[in-house]
């Protein structure tokens, strides 16, 4: 037996270490049951740790006095088409608030409502605009020790010249240019450089927000509970007993292992985004894993691959949380590209969004989800997107951060890598000299800006409604006038980058059924074996009902799936006493 390897024992076995994972393996230790939590990587907090924290709670603790129940269901219901079960509908209705309510008490992670945040769909009867979007307090990432360099690091993009912490607040206040927008960007500098012994550990930031804030606080209500978590450990697949799952078998540096589960195996690995081969066998265009903005060769499919092997159902494998994402290569590795996904970039003033035939398609501020389908759609009609192009011009450009690329008031053209220009980013003097560029028709290009600006001036987008919706409007700057999200494109020079369909993963795994319980092809529970996020179909079908659907239903199920796992195994629900040594 290799001393790094050995068979181990638990109550419940968590596969993956994003959010809904972490939270799942808490609230199963705090009902008695031991839990063992596995990654893959080296680094925990997949996905979760990249997102903007974000969780979507209708009816939460903080807004019951401007939202309800019945609002909150008439909207879930318009948004999933009936391609979702009440059962399962009401099922996160009714415990999301619970569980938010658990994480603050128990765990000590704390989320607040944003009052204003729109729901996504503003279209759809029982709409919002009264926060059922929360958003996680910062962290002192400093608490974890050194368990901090394992957590996977948050994205260069959403950090101040690539290395300061920002939240959500700070965000909207510099991307609005709102007042005291520059008071604050002195404040986070000046707190990040003065913090000295931290700086002569690390470049990153002790200050952890956002997704990465999330996961922090989660970790550590692991190392309060002693629950080990395993990295570099790998679902090969589940061993069977009975027709009941029992444990699983997984891998460390190629060797293999068990790991028996006396009460259930929950699976929270993440989707099938990395695998060209099931993004070629499911989603409905031709897409690229390099599209993506999720960890590069992580989720793979691991857990619907092992699930399909004993029988299990899957649902949704058509379907991705869709992102508009661009090209921007490496700053410190040359030859290597990264991927920026465009969530709000596409709402401010001064830009738009056009296929390979200069013509526009969509409200460019509408929710990347639903910018996605557009995509689709409009290519399905066209043949002339995938890929599309964002245009802007110098007022835009000045103002504003692009990916990873940040305003020109910061980072000036000349400062830029020379190899970028007509390359990664494209510039003209001139409308038709961008169109030739890029090979656009120059007259049908010009035809296009021309009719936006002349929207820019009256500020109402007779073609897409632009800034007619809350959510448009939300992360402009409220200055400028008639329409916060409209601008024309009259200064020089035009700049373009290239749009591909990117994604923040699949949302298509195995059936579950409202307690998060794998289903067979018959429609019955397998016995022990859960799956929640990505790893399962998603509660919203197609649909991205607001900030935060896909972290509010992966943390909801996890949460149910532990209770559902006490109750189901009553007061013999073992707790083991081998357990794993923290790796």
């Amino acid at each position: 037996m290799k001393a790094d390897v050995h068979d181990q024992k638990c109550a419940v076995l968590v596969v993956g270490s994003g959010a809904g994972a972490l939270l799942a393996a808490n609230r199963a230790h705090d009902l008695g049951l031991n839990t063992i939590v596995i990654e893959k990587s080296d680094r925990y907090g997949g996905t979760s740790a990249l997102s903007g924290g974000g969780i979507w709670i209708p009816n939460n603790s903080g807004i019951r006095d401007q939202d309800n129940y019945q609002d909150a269901l008439t909207y879930f219901r318009a948004c999933t088409k009936g391609l979702v079960s009440e059962e399962k509908l009401r099922a996160y209705l009714d415990s999301a608030p619970e569980m938010v309510e658990y994480m603050r008490n128990q765990v000590g992670v704390n989320y607040s409502p944003v009052v204003g945040y729109s729901d996504y769909c503003q279209n759809l009867p029982g709409a919002s605009d009264s926060g059922r979007t929360m958003f996680v307090a910062p962290v002192d990432g400093g608490i974890l020790g050194d368990d901090f360099f394992a957590l996977r690091e948050a994205d260069m993009g959403v950090k101040l010249f690539g290395r300061i912490s920002m939240d959500y607040y700070d965000a909207q206040l510099l991307g609005a240019r709102a007042k005291g927008w520059k008071r604050k960007i002195a404040s986070l500098i000046w707190n990040y450089s003065s913090d000295i012994s931290w700086r002569l550990k690390t470049r990153r930031d002790r200050r952890v927000t956002m997704g990465n804030a999330l996961i922090a606080g989660l970790r550590i209500g692991l190392h309060q509970r002693k629950i080990p978590l395993l990295l570099n450990t790998r679902l090969e697949r589940f061993m069977v007993e009975e027709g009941a799952v029992v444990g699983a078998v997984v891998s460390r540096n190629g060797n293999e292992f068990t790991i028996r589960s006396s009460s259930a195996v929950i699976v929270a690995s993440g989707g099938f985004e990395q695998s060209q081969a099931l993004r070629d066998a499911h989603l409905p265009v031709q897409t690229k894993t390099q599209w993506s903005v999720t960890p590069m060769h992580n989720n793979t499919g691991d857990a619907l691959l092992a699930g399909e092997r004993i029988g299990a159902d899957s649902e949704f494998l058509n379907e991705a949380w869709w992102a508009p994402t661009v090209r921007i290569p490496a700053a410190n590795t040359p030859n290597v590209d990264m991927r920026s996904a465009l969530f709000v970039e596409r709402s401010y003033a001064h830009s738009l969004c056009v296929n390979r035939l200069g013509k526009r398609f969509a409200n460019e501020a509408m929710s990347y989800n639903d910018f996605g389908h557009e995509m689709i759609r409009d290519n399905r009609e066209s043949s002339a997107n995938l890929p599309c192009w964002f245009i802007f011009d110098a007022s835009y450009r000045k103002k504003n951060i692009i990916g990873r690329i940040m305003p020109g008031s910061i980072a000036p053209d000349s400062s830029l890598p020379p190899e970028w220009w007509d390359n990664v980013l494209y510039r003209a003097d001139s409308i038709a000299g961008l169109a030739n560029k890029i090979g656009i028709e120059p007259n049908a290009l010009a035809s296009t800006v021309s009719r936006f600006n002349g929207f820019a001036a009256t500020g109402i987008d007779l073609d897409f409604h632009r800034g007619h919706y809350s959510f448009d409007r939300f992360y402009c700057d409220p200055r400028h006038l008639p329409n916060s999200s409209l601008g024309a494109l009259s200064q020089a020079p035009y700049y373009a980058i290239r749009v591909d369909l990117g994604d923040l993963g699949t949302k298509g795994g195995l059936k579950v059924d409202q307690d998060a319980r794998v289903l067979d092809q018959s429609g019955k529970a397998i016995s022990g074996l859960y799956a929640i996020g990505n790893a399962s179909g998603a509660v919203t079908a197609s649909s991205y009902p607001g900030a935060g659907g896909t972290l509010g239903p992966a943390l909801t199920f996890g949460y149910r799936a532990a209770n559902h796992i006490k109750v189901a195994n009553g007061p013999e629900a073992a707790t083991l006493t081998e357990s794993a040594a923290h790796v």
